[in-house]
């Protein structure tokens, strides 16, 4: 496998390739989209070989299911089994890779690196985690523990895509992570707006954060009310709630019925 320093330097020298080659050009209004996709193709390509680990493993549980004692079928599974290792081991340099890649990104813009499809997990650490819904809701099914079932405190965030005030959204969160230490951060995942803030929030603070975005090509114009149903089936221990649209009120909304404490944020 490649040598972390020699795998960072890479990264760090494709970043100064594109950015030296393009800075001050006509192109330059595309560097950071550019520098995103960057990023985003070790994401893309860590996404397929946890697919293709999940095949594997259930492959192996139907060898498992197989043995009858014969050779053929004790060979068979041991290859699974190789063949699974060697995947982690690919997976996890991939994922090495995608955060060498984000830190390069978050140093030459100022921003941070977030996928817009899938989660963000870090296999070895498994903090700072962020975590698609869809993934989250997969892995509940499959009653599957790590890393994609985080255990702690949950707390629901919802917020317009226009409200940015991030130093009020800060301070409130740091007062809920005073009082949960344990807070695992659920919201709706959107690029901007106090969503868009949460996320940062959490990731520097390093709590696992679960984005609930909108099912858009299954639910049409009803899927971010199937969103708000999905985020409060987790039955968080409270709502904070800023300035929204609709749609953020029909969570608020719902979120009292259901007994569900609501802190606002003015």
């Amino acid at each position: 496998l490649p040598d972390d320093r020699l795998a960072t330097g890479a990264v760090s020298d494709m970043f100064d390739a594109l950015i030296s080659t393009m800075i001050d050009t006509r192109l330059e209004p595309d560097l950071e989209d550019l520098c995103w996709q960057l990023a985003n193709l070790f994401h893309r390509a860590m996404s397929r070989i946890q697919r293709e680990l999940d095949d594997n493993e259930d492959a192996q549980k139907r060898g498992q299911r197989e043995q009858d004692g014969s050779e053929v079928k004790s060979v068979e599974l041991e290859r699974l089994i190789r063949e699974g290792i060697g995947l982690i081991e690919r997976r996890n340099v991939l994922e090495f890779l995608r955060e060498a890649a984000s830190d390069q990104f978050e140093a030459h813009f100022r921003k941070a690196w977030t996928p817009r499809t899938g989660s963000l997990v870090n296999h070895r650490t498994l903090t700072a985690s962020m975590i698609d819904s869809r993934d989250f809701l997969a892995a509940r099914r499959r009653c599957e523990t790590e890393p994609l079932l985080p255990t702690g405190t949950r707390i629901a965030f919802t917020s317009g895509p226009a409200y940015d005030d991030h130093k009020r959204i800060w301070n409130v969160l740091d007062k809920v992570l005073a009082k949960y230490p344990d807070m695992v951060l659920f919201h709706g995942g959107n690029s901007t707006g106090g969503e868009h803030i949460a996320a940062l929030w959490a990731r520097n603070r390093k709590i696992v954060h679960v984005a609930f975005r909108p099912d858009w090509g299954r639910f049409q114009k009803a899927a971010p009310f199937r969103r708000n149903d999905q985020m409060l089936e987790i039955l968080p221990k409270a709502l904070v709630a800023c300035p929204g649209n609709g749609i953020n009120a029909n969570l608020v909304d719902k979120a009292r019925k259901m007994g569900i404490p609501v802190w606002t944020i003015e």
